[in-house]
């Protein structure tokens, strides 16, 4: 079976250089095999929106993206069609195709959180006998690196790198994926591994504690994804003054895009404008009065739930205690 992988030695010479200061994201031979400097091989477990992503943007740095695990072979085929058509098409396997892998430096796991573990069972059973020094990432956000503890047991490096973007198509998740943050976890070695792939993609990493990735992810859900259910909530609302769907999102976009500018300048209190910054109280009665009918039921909990957010942060920004005490008070009836 072809191995494409570098040794635990070579790859703890590439740490040892990281830490003198050497964060070049490269793979370099040694002087016995070859001065040319060659990248990581890869594997991608999951050929989903965040793994394709990933399988770009690192083609395009030059990572050999040797093959792609799919449940099955021919839906895995199906997925990477698109990114097979470009560069050396990567081998396509199925989860029971495990031990036809190819062996490589890195594997990533990119399935759903829920698949992660079983995943990792079933690598550790088909890798044990040729793994020593081999790294696996996976790059869930809510789950810990411990979660590749039977990967960890039969020889592997393992972490985990979750790309802070949101990524609904490969190919602009790819570009997005450029740039990023990326929260880092893991052994020693996996840590350093996945800083060298940070670095290639322009990106910036920080770590946090494992017990802290469940409440990590959760604040990276209220950012992005309930941003989105709360953009939807909006434009629904305005859909019910007689705007249609789609006008109704063209509308509010460029609100949306003025609030991140905001925050992309200053603080959250200082970002804040409108209702609750200025502290209308008339206004806040108003809005509560529309959302009353059941068709808001769901508007209204989370127009309140948010607007005791808002206060504290006028607050912050120094509003008069008594506006803001008449405005609680209409939140919490």
């Amino acid at each position: 079976m072809a191995d494409s992988r570098w040794g635990a030695e070579e790859t703890i010479l590439l740490v040892k250089r990281a830490q003198q200061g050497d964060h070049r994201p490269r793979f370099w031979q040694m002087s016995k095999l070859t001065s040319k400097k060659r990248k990581l091989s890869v594997t991608i477990v999951g050929p989903g929106r965040v793994g394709k992503a990933l399988a770009f943007a690192l083609r395009s740095l030059g990572y050999p993206i040797v093959s792609v695990v799919g449940r099955q072979p021919a839906s895995a085929r199906k997925a990477v069609s698109g990114f097979n058509k470009s560069g050396t098409p990567a081998k396509v396997f199925g989860l029971e195709q495990l031990a036809q892998l190819p062996v490589t430096d890195l594997i990533l796991i990119t399935t759903p959180d829920d698949a992660i573990a079983e995943v990792a069972e079933q690598l550790a059973v088909v890798e044990f006998e040729r793994t020593r020094g081999g790294t696996v990432l996976h790059t869930s956000g809510a789950l810990a690196s411990d979660v590749l503890g039977p990967l960890a047991r039969a020889g592997f490096h393992t972490g985990s790198m979750h790309p802070l973007v949101s990524v609904s198509e490969p190919v602009a998740g790819a570009r997005a994926l450029r740039g990023a943050f990326y929260c880092l976890e893991g052994d020693k070695i996996a840590v350093q591994v996945a800083r060298l792939l940070v670095a290639d993609l322009k990106g910036k990493a920080f770590s946090i504690k494992p017990e802290n990735k469940a409440l990590y992810h959760a604040a990276a859900v209220m950012a992005s994804p309930h941003l989105v259910a709360l953009f939807d909530l909006a434009t629904e609302l305005l859909a019910s003054c007689g705007v249609s769907k789609k006008n109704a999102r063209q509308i509010l976009l460029p609100l949306v895009e003025s609030t991140t500018d905001n925050l992309i300048a200053t603080t959250p209190e200082r970002a804040l404008t409108g209702t609750f910054a200025r502290g209308d109280v008339a206004t806040v009665r108003r809005h509560l009065a529309a959302l009353s009918g059941k068709d808001f039921a769901e508007a209204l909990e989370v127009y309140k739930r948010l607007g005791l957010h808002s206060v504290q942060l006028a607050q912050k920004n120094g509003l008069a205690p008594e506006l803001l005490e008449q405005i609680k008070k209409l939140l919490i009836r």
